[in-house]
């Protein structure tokens, strides 16, 4: 027979079901979170993705390892993210490439396969040569590919990388033809064009910042609507040069599919509170970064959006991976 005493203990047991579920759910994170970084150490998204990892610690309580994963313009590390756990301790850096590579057959996954948390930064693409290059100018270098189509070598940081499509994108608006090059990531397209290996990089301002400092790259000019800061006030648009064209890339953060939404909440007011962090703003700034932060709802937006534009661009132009 149960006793009064019994009842009440069940009674007090069942109301406190629902507080140790929430006390589980304020638990994450409880160990550190890898982070993939789909490309190879040195270029723009490693560089930061390893700044955000260190800025989100204070709002995370946990260490971010970023983890590079090269291979596929991405695809390699956007698959380990489609298929791992979906607990909220592995996450990846994506980038708009993720909108690209499945309408070029790199890949059997697409941008829906995964979960968009926030944009982190927005840059457009820029075509750059060494210093010591003979084109001063977009003109020059254009004419020089119409003088011999096909023989200048622009690097990229792989088949249906943004850079890839910036660059098919530029041949077909300015009547060229380009010999393009693919990298596993754009920091070695970077060291092979100073190496003297390649003619051109298209890439981001980012990937190629340090040395336009250095004085050992020139930036002929970059696919915005307007000029960018931070030591580029001096290169134009291509818009300004008469080439109607405006391509740019972006790099945010995501989950696999499934993760509970107690870690999604928790990993949303983590990066909406990381990228407002000084350090991490004047980094990107010194690394010439755009800025860019959207929130989940509007990340998603644009990034069927570029899905669409690109899926376009792919078809209309035939782009294939190599």
């Amino acid at each position: 027979m149960t006793t009064r005493r019994q009842a009440l203990a069940r009674v007090a047991a069942l109301g406190a079901l629902p507080m140790l579920g929430s006390a589980a759910a304020q638990a994450y994170p409880n160990k550190p979170i890898e982070l993939i970084v789909p490309f190879a150490a040195g270029g723009g998204t490693d560089v930061l993705a390893r700044a955000l990892a260190e800025a989100a610690r204070p709002h995370l309580g946990q260490s971010l390892i970023v983890v590079n994963r090269a291979g596929a313009s991405g695809g390699v590390g956007w698959a380990e993210l489609i298929n791992a756990r979906p607990d909220g301790y592995k996450l990846a850096i994506i980038t708009v490439e993720i909108t690209m590579i499945p309408h070029m057959g790199v890949v059997k996954f697409s941008a829906d396969d995964v979960l968009p948390i926030a944009r982190l930064n927005a840059d457009p693409a820029t075509i750059a040569v060494r210093t010591e290059a003979p084109y001063k100018t977009v003109e020059e270098f254009l004419a020089a590919a119409r003088k011999a189509p096909g023989d200048l070598r622009v690097g990229n940081a792989g088949p249906g990388s943004l850079g890839h499509l910036a660059a098919a994108a530029l041949e077909d608006k300015a009547g060229v033809q380009l010999n393009h090059v693919p990298f596993r990531g754009a920091n070695p397209a970077v060291l092979d064009l100073l190496g003297g290996h390649i003619d051109a990089v298209a890439v981001t301002p980012v990937e190629v910042a340090t040395y336009v400092q250095a004085g050992k790259i020139r930036p002929l000019a970059v696919m915005a609507d307007k000029r960018i800061a931070a030591g580029w006030e001096q290169v134009p648009t291509l818009k300004e040069r008469g080439i109607d064209l405006l391509v740019g890339g972006w790099r945010g953060l995501a989950a696999p599919k499934g993760t509970p939404p107690e870690a999604l909440a928790v990993l949303r007011e983590a990066m909406a509170r990381t990228l407002r962090e000084p350090a991490l703003r004047e980094t990107m700034a010194k690394q010439n970064m755009g800025e860019g932060y959207l929130d989940e709802a509007n990340f998603k937006s644009l990034i069927a959006r570029d899905n669409a534009t690109f899926r376009e661009l792919i078809q209309r132009l035939g782009i294939k991976p190599a």
